[in-house]
C-alpha cells in the first residue's frame, strides 16, 4: 500500500514537473498583472567588484486610469538596499505596514520616485549613502541628463561684486550715497568693525545658501521618462566599481496611496540582468558548482563502499539495506544535476530545461527515499517484521504524500520569479510541510522505543531488548540533530555570515546529511553482532529462552539444539549436544 501511493505520488509529481516552465535564473523576466501588493521584493543579489545590474521597467500602468499625468492619489517608486549579509533591512523592520517609504525617506537607503504629472523620476544621491552612482537609459542604452536645474543660479554672481565692492572701500554693500564722515582715528576702527562683520556675515550666509542649493540639487535629481497612453516605460543600470560598494543588494518596487487609504491595482513588465566578473551567480552562489560536484563525489564513495559490504555479509542482508544503497547514489546524482544546472546559469544566465527538469526529478526521489528509509527503519521493516502493521501505513500515507508536497513547492519555488505573489505562497507552503514530514517520521521511532521498553520488563530477552532500546535511542538522537541542524541551526547561519560566505550554509547542510547516512548505514550495518538483528524473525519464535542466543558466542561453537518427545508426550524438550 505505501509503496504503490509512492508511486502513484511520485508519477504525479512527473506530471507536475512537465507543466513546470523553469525560469530559474539570473536573467529576470517578471510580469506583474493587477497587482495590489504596495511592497514588493523584485530580487536580492551579491555583487563582487566590477559586477552590474540592468533593470529595464515598461508597460507600467494603473486599472482604470488612461492618463497617468492626472493621477495625484498614488505614489510608484523603487528603493535600493545594500547589506552585508541576509538579514532584513533595518527600514523593513522599522517600517509600519500601512507606512509608505517613498513618503518618509530612511537613511542609507536608494529611492527612485515617479512623478507621472512631469514625466520624471526622481533620485535621491546614491553616492553620498554608499551606493553605486544609477545611470538612466533610454531605450537606445545613451545615457538621460538631469532635467532639474539648480534652484539659485544669482547668488554665486552677487558675491563677486560684494567683493569688489569692499575692495574699493565701501563697506556698505552698494549705497554710494552714505559717504563716510571725518572722525577721530578711533572712531573709523571701532565703526569698520562691526560692518566688516555684517559683511562677513553676509559672505557666510550666501556661501551656506550656495552650499544648500547644491546639496538638494545632488541629493535630488531628476530624469525624464517616457509616459504614453497610460503607460510609462523606463530603464537605470549601476556599477560596483570598488571594494567598498560590494554587498548584498536588495530591489524593491512601492506603491503608496498618498491620502486615502484604497489601493488601486498596478500593472507592469520588469527585465532584470546582473551578474558578476565572469559570472551570472550571486557573490555567495559562485562556490556551489564545485561544491556539489565535490559531495557528490563523497557521496556516490560512500554508496561503493555500502555496496562493497552488503556483498561480503550477504547472509545477514535484508531488503531493506539494498534500499539504504539505493539512497547515496540517488542524491549523488541529484548533487551532479544540480552542479550542471548552476554551471550554465553561470555561464549564461539561464539554465537549460532538460537538465533542470532532470535535477527536480532526482531532487524529488532523493528526499522521498530519504524518508521513506528513515520511516522503515523505525518501523523495523524487514528487519523484525516483514509485514507493516496498521499503525505504520497510515505513517506512510502520511509522510509519503507531505514529502512530495514539499517537493514539488520546492520545485514551484525555484521555477518562478520572487517578485510573484506566488513565491511567497510556496515558500510557506515549503516551510510548514517540510515541518511536518520531519515530525511525523519521529513517530515510528518513538513507538518502536516504547515498545521496547515495555518487553524488555516483560519477556525473557531483557539484554536484547536493552541492546535494541539503547541502539534506537540513539539513532532518535541522530534524527533530532539532523532535523534541527538542517532546517533551523544552518539557516541561522545563512542570516547571520556574511554574503560572500552564504554558500557555507549549503556546504553545511550537505555534510549534515553525509554524515546523518555514514551513521545511519554503521549503526544498521549487516553484522551478526548487530543487537539490531538478533531479535527472532517470526512471531512463532517468540518463545525462545535466552540460552538459544549464546550459540553465536565462542564458547558454545559447534553445540546445536535437538528436540526429542519424553515418554510418548507431544510437548518437546529442548537438550543441548556437543558436535564434538
Amino acid at each position: 500500500m505505501a509503496l504503490r501511493s509512492t508511486m502513484c505520488s511520485g508519477l504525479s509529481a512527473f506530471i507536475i514537473l512537465l507543466f513546470v516552465s523553469v525560469c530559474w535564473a539570473r536573467v529576470h523576466h517578471l510580469t506583474l498583472k493587477d497587482d495590489l501588493r504596495q511592497k514588493v521584493h523584485l530580487n536580492t543579489f551579491g555583487f563582487f567588484t566590477n559586477g552590474s545590474m540592468n533593470v529595464k521597467i515598461t508597460n507600467l500602468s494603473v486599472k482604470g486610469t488612461k492618463d497617468l499625468t492626472n493621477m495625484g492619489n498614488l505614489m510608484f517608486g523603487f528603493s535600493l538596499d545594500k547589506t552585508k549579509n541576509d538579514g532584513f533591512s533595518t527600514y523593513l523592520e522599522d517600517q509600519d505596514l500601512h507606512d509608505c517609504i517613498l513618503q518618509s525617506p530612511p537613511v542609507g537607503v536608494a529611492l527612485f520616485r515617479l512623478n507621472f504629472s512631469n514625466k520624471t523620476i526622481c533620485i535621491t544621491n546614491t553616492t553620498s549613502i554608499g551606493l553605486p552612482e544609477v545611470v538612466f537609459s533610454t531605450s537606445d542604452e545613451e545615457k538621460v541628463t538631469p532635467t532639474q536645474s539648480p534652484p539659485e543660479k544669482k547668488e554665486p554672481e552677487e558675491t563677486p561684486s560684494k567683493k569688489e565692492r569692499r575692495e574699493a572701500g565701501n563697506p556698505q554693500d552698494g549705497n554710494s550715497n552714505n559717504k563716510p564722515t571725518p572722525t577721530p582715528k578711533k572712531d573709523p576702527k571701532a565703526e569698520e568693525k562691526p560692518k566688516t562683520n555684517d559683511a562677513e556675515k553676509s559672505s557666510r550666509k550666501a556661501d551656506k545658501s550656495n552650499v544648500k542649493s547644491e546639496k538638494s540639487e545632488v541629493s535630488d535629481l531628476c530624469y525624464q521618462i517616457n509616459v504614453e497612453k497610460g503607460v510609462a516605460s523606463f530603464q537605470f543600470a549601476f556599477n560596483v566599481t570598488t571594494s567598498t560598494l560590494e554587498g548584498l543588494y536588495s530591489l524593491y518596487f512601492h506603491s503608496c496611496p498618498r491620502e486615502s487609504r484604497e489601493q488601486k491595482p498596478f500593472s507592469l513588465e520588469i527585465f532584470i540582468t546582473e551578474r558578476n566578473p565572469d559570472s551570472y551567480l550571486s557573490a555567495d552562489e559562485i562556490p556551489l558548482p564545485k561544491l556539489y560536484i565535490s559531495m557528490a563525489l563523497f557521496f556516490f564513495v560512500a554508496g561503493l563502499v555500502w555496496v562493497h559490504i552488503l556483498r561480503k555479509r550477504r547472509s545477514d542482508v535484508f531488503k531493506i539495506h539494498w534500499l539504504m544503497a539505493a539512497l547515496p547514489f540517488t542524491k549523488s546524482l541529484s548533487l551532479v544535476f544540480h552542479a550542471i544546472d548552476y554551471h550554465y546559469i553561470s555561464t549564461q544566465g539561464y539554465p537549460i530545461e532538460g537538465w533542470a527538469v532532470v535535477y527536480y526529478i532526482t531532487h524529488l526521489l532523493k528526499g522521498a527515499l530519504l524518508f521513506i528509509t528513515i520511516a522503515l527503519i523505525g518501523t523495523g521493516w524487514a528487519f523484525v517484521k516483514h509485514i507493516l502493521s496498521d499503525k505504520d501505513k497510515k505513517i506512510f500515507m502520511i509522510v509519503i504524500p507531505l514529502q512530495v508536497l514539499a517537493n514539488v513547492a520546492y520545485i514551484i519555488i525555484e521555477s518562478t520569479e520572487q517578485g510573484t505573489t506566488e513565491y511567497g505562497l510556496w515558500k510557506e507552503i515549503l516551510f510548514l510541510v517540510d515541518l511536518l514530514c520531519c515530525g511525523a517520521i519521529l513517530f515510528p521511532v518513538i513507538w518502536s522505543i516504547r515498545h521496547l521498553q515495555e518487553a524488555s520488563a516483560t519477556d525473557g530477552k531483557a539484554a536484547i531488548n536493552l541492546a535494541k532500546l539503547k541502539l534506537f535511542r540513539h539513532y532518535y538522537v541522530m534524527i533530532v540533530c539532523f532535523i534541527y541542524f538542517t532546517r533551523i541551526i544552518a539557516i541561522f547561519i545563512k542570516v547571520a555570515v556574511p554574503f560572500k560566505w552564504k554558500w557555507m550554509y549549503e556546504l553545511l547542510d550537505e555534510l549534515a546529511t553525509f554524515v546523518f547516512i555514514v551513521l545511519t548505514g554503521y549503526k544498521f550495518r549487516p553484522a551478526s553482532d548487530n543487537p539490531y538483528l538478533q531479535l527472532p524473525q517470526d512471531e512463532d519464535m517468540d518463545d525462545l529462552e535466552m540460552e538459544a542466543v549464546v550459540t553465536t558466542t565462542g564458547a558454545t561453537e559447534g553445540v546445536k539444539k535437538v528436540k526429542k518427545v519424553v515418554n510418548g508426550s507431544s510437548e518437546p524438550r529442548t537438550e543441548w549436544e556437543s558436535s564434538a
